[in-house]
């Protein structure tokens, strides 16, 4: 017999799991590596399937420009040699077409960064690991980590994992986030929200983003 989602969820919550940490005073968004070599088909690495989630997190984005919220990019890349690839290179070859200089470690056009936003190179699957992604969170005050991109069951769950472990919230934006997998997207969303974010809609946090202007006038 199948186990629903829904199911899953409401037996973590049984168990004492699935508590809400929530948004905090001083967020940022972090759009995790909708670069051409993870959204252009043409990239061994590439698909189509998140199409939708860059168009949800245009949204999310342009909620947080309207607000001052900063927005962080995070994007895989490596040296022409590999050198610093490690065995992540190993284990997934087709990242080797992620090179400096090349098209496939820009950001897609469709959430394009402006000219003040931080732009974060890493070379593992987490944010965090072996970047300045924390200190730059802490030079901003950040308290709360919204992230959008891909993919769930990758870059997104390991950096949502060290998030919550380096003490940020962290919120995961269900429908702006993808994966090659759909089914790997859905259950690392149910793992997620059970153990190491608040999976959340995009209805959602875009309201919350859109309330920090009214919280500041007052």
């Amino acid at each position: 017999m199948s186990v629903t989602p829904e199911q899953t969820l409401a037996d973590y919550e049984a168990l004492g799991m699935r508590g809400r940490t929530g948004f905090g005073d001083h967020p940022c968004v972090l759009v995790i590596d909708f670069q051409y070599g993870m959204t252009d088909p043409e990239s061994p690495l590439g698909t189509d399937l998140l199409d939708k989630p860059i168009a949800v997190a245009q949204d999310v984005i342009a909620a947080a420009r309207a607000n001052d919220v900063p927005v962080i990019y995070a994007r895989v890349a490596f040296r022409p040699d590999l050198a610093d690839g490690g065995l992540f290179i190993q284990k997934v070859p087709s990242l080797g077409w992620l090179k400096h200089g090349s098209r496939w470690v820009e950001i897609d056009d469709r959430v394009k960064p402006e000219p003040n936003d931080y732009i974060l190179t890493k070379r593992h699957s987490s944010a965090f690991i072996g970047t300045e992604f924390q200190q730059v969170l802490q030079t901003m005050g950040v308290d709360t980590i919204i992230s959008v991109g891909c993919s769930t069951s990758g870059c997104v769950r390991q950096t949502a994992v060290d998030a919550n472990a380096y003490g940020f919230r962290s919120v995961v934006v269900s429908d702006a986030v993808g994966d090659r997998s759909p089914t790997q997207h859905d259950a690392n969303l149910v793992d997620m929200d059970g153990k190491y974010a608040d999976v959340v809609a995009s209805a959602e946090v875009i309201e919350y983003l859109l309330s920090l202007n009214s919280t500041k006038d007052k």
